[in-house]
């Protein structure tokens, strides 16, 4: 049986982007990330060090996130890989990176980019 966790909304300063003074005053980003986690004996056994923990998984996107990128699709996939390198028991992963009020000549809450693996 498999399970999915969800984070959402996790918010970063970051340095990612295509334009140099993007690179050097930075801006806000939101990733989102679903991981769907093969339950083995987490449920039955009430098992915590068997679970994927969500502080762990934060971190590792934390961690990437302070990498700077040119693209947010490079972003997501070093979180995507960052994530199934620390657990086996991952199946799937989907993310999605949003770069806040990107600097495209009018108003724009948002762009973001979705990649599963």
């Amino acid at each position: 049986m498999e399970y999915r966790i969800v984070l959402q909304r996790m918010e970063f300063r970051a340095l990612h982007g295509c334009y140099e003074l993007e690179r050097k005053v930075g801006n806000r980003f939101t990733v989102d990330l679903e991981i769907t986690v093969e339950l083995g004996d987490v449920a039955a056994e009430d098992s915590v060090e068997k679970a994927v923990n969500y502080l762990t998984v934060y971190e590792v996107v934390r961690a990437q996130m302070r990498v700077t990128q040119r693209t947010i699709e490079r972003a997501a996939m070093n979180i995507i890989d960052a994530v199934y390198a620390e657990y086996a028991q991952i199946r799937h992963v989907k993310c999605t990176v949003s770069k806040l009020a990107p600097p495209l000549g009018g108003k724009l809450e948002r762009v973001s980019v979705v990649l599963e693996k």
